[in-house]
C-alpha cells in the first residue's frame, strides 16, 4: 500500500524511498515489531480472559521433564495470532499487493496459522498435549503444497524455473526439469519445514529466536533472487517476484522479536501450533519462491536437527527398542542431561546464526 506513495516523488521531495524495496523492508520490521509489542499484552490479556492455557504433558516416559515444565502449565498458548497479524498488517502496508508471491507466502501463513489454531484449541480444551492427528495435518499440508504448485505451474513466467532443481554449490540446476516429481518435492519443502519449526517450539524463546535468523537470512536470498544483477552477479535463479518477499521475510523479523519480547525465559504466552506450523510453511513457501529450498536445510540448521532427532529416536526405538536420546526432540535431551533451559536456548540460538551465515555463503561457493 505505501509502494504507491512513489507516485508523489513527481511533485513532493522524497516520496521516492517508497519504491524501494530495502526501505519498506526495514518499514515492514519495524512496523511488525512495534505492532507486536503495542498489542502483545492486550492479546495475552485475552488469551487468559478465555483460558487458553498450554496443557504440560505428563511425560510418563522421563517424569523429570514433568518436574521441569510443571510452572508453565496454563501460560497461555495461541501466541502465534499475534506474529500472524503482525506480519498481515506489516505485509499489507508495505508490500506491492500487485506480486503474486506475497500473496502466495501471506496465503500459506493464515492457511497453516488455522490449521495450527484448531489443533491448539482442540488441546486446550481437551487438556491434553494430543489435538489433531498427524494424519490430517498431513492431508492439509500436502493440499497446500498443491495449491503452491498449481500456481507456478500455471504460469508461463514461473512454470520453466519451478521444475528446476537447485543445489547449493552448483550454478546451473541439477535437473532442469522434475516434470511430476515438482508437486512432490513442494510437498516435502512444506511438510518439512512446517513441522520442523513445530517440534523445535518446546522451550521459551527457542523456536522465536531461530525463526529470527531464519527469516533474515532470506530475506536476503529474496532480494537476491529478485534483482538481476545481484542475481547474476552470485549466478542464483532470477525471479523478478521474489524481491517483494524480503518485505515479508523482514515482517516476519521484526514480528519475531516483538513476540520474543513475551517469550522470552520465563515465557509469558507460548506460539503454539498456531504460529509455528504458520512459520514454518511460510519458510518453506519463500525458499521455493526463492529456488533456494534445498539451502532452506543448512539456513534453517536447528529445525533440521530437532526434526532429524525425533526421526531418529523414533525409527531406533522402533528396530532396537532402544533410544537414541534421552527424550526427543534434541532440546529436552539436552535438558534432561543437565543443562539449564536458558543455556540450551541461547546456544540453540548461536547456533542458528552459525547455520544462517553458512548458508549465505554457499553464494560465493559456486
Amino acid at each position: 500500500m505505501m509502494y504507491y506513495l512513489h507516485r508523489l516523488s513527481a511533485h513532493f521531495i522524497g516520496f521516492n524511498v517508497f519504491f524501494y524495496v530495502t526501505f519498506r523492508a526495514i518499514a515492514a520490521a519495524v512496523t511488525a515489531f512495534l505492532v507486536t509489542l503495542v498489542f502483545g499484552s492486550f492479546i495475552i490479556r485475552k488469551l487468559v480472559a478465555l483460558k487458553l492455557g498450554q496443557p504440560v504433558r505428563a511425560a510418563a516416559e522421563v517424569h523429570r521433564l514433568a518436574e521441569l515444565h510443571g510452572g508453565k502449565q496454563g501460560t497461555p498458548t495461541m501466541g502465534g495470532v499475534l506474529i500472524i497479524g503482525a506480519v498481515l498488517i506489516s505485509s499489507l502496508l508495505w508490500a506491492r499487493l500487485d506480486n503474486r508471491f506475497v500473496w502466495l507466502v501471506l496465503f500459506s501463513m493464515v492457511y497453516l496459522g488455522a490449521l495450527g489454531f484448531a489443533d491448539d484449541y482442540l488441546k486446550v480444551t481437551k487438556r491434553k498435549s494430543e489435538g489433531i492427528s498427524s494424519r490430517f495435518k498431513l492431508v492439509f499440508q500436502i493440499v497446500l503444497a498443491a495449491i503452491v504448485t498449481g500456481v507456478f505451474l500455471t504460469s508461463p513466467l514461473l512454470e520453466v524455473q519451478a521444475r528446476a532443481l537447485y543445489v547449493p554449490f552448483i550454478k546451473a540446476p541439477v535437473i532442469a526439469n522434475m516434470a511430476w516429481f515438482t508437486f512432490v518435492f513442494f510437498a516435502l519443502v512444506i511438510v518439512g519445514s512446517s513441522n520442523a519449526v513445530n517440534l523445535t517450539d518446546g522451550l521459551d524463546g527457542l523456536a522465536a529466536g531461530c525463526t529470527i535468523t531464519v527469516a533474515f537470512a532470506y530475506a536476503l536470498l529474496a532480494y537476491a533472487a529478485g534483482n538481476f544483477r545481484i542475481a547474476e552477479y552470485l549466478q542464483v535463479p532470477f525471479y523478478s517476484f521474489a524481491g517483494e518477499l524480503t518485505v515479508v521475510c523482514a515482517a516476519l523479523v521484526g514480528a519475531g522479536l516483538g513476540f520474543l519480547w513475551f517469550n522470552c525465559y520465563p515465557a509469558r504466552v507460548f506460539m503454539g501450533d498456531t504460529g509455528s506450523l504458520a512459520i514454518g510453511g511460510m519458510l518453506g513457501v519463500v525458499a521455493i519462491c526463492c529456488k533456494q529450498e534445498l539451502l532452506l536445510i543448512v539456513v534453517g540448521g536447528v529445525f533440521v536437527i530437532e526434526a532429524l532427532s525425533v526421526i531418529l529416536q523414533v525409527i531406533s526405538f522402533k528396530a532396537t527398542g532402544r533410544r537414541i536420546f534421552v527424550m526427543s526432540p534434541l532440546h529436552h535431551h539436552f535438558e534432561l542431561t543437565g543443562w539449564k533451559e536458558n543455556t540450551v536456548i541461547v546456544r540453540f540460538w548461536i547456533l542458528s546464526i552459525i547455520f544462517a551465515l553458512l548458508g549465505l555463503a554457499t553464494l560465493k561457493l559456486r
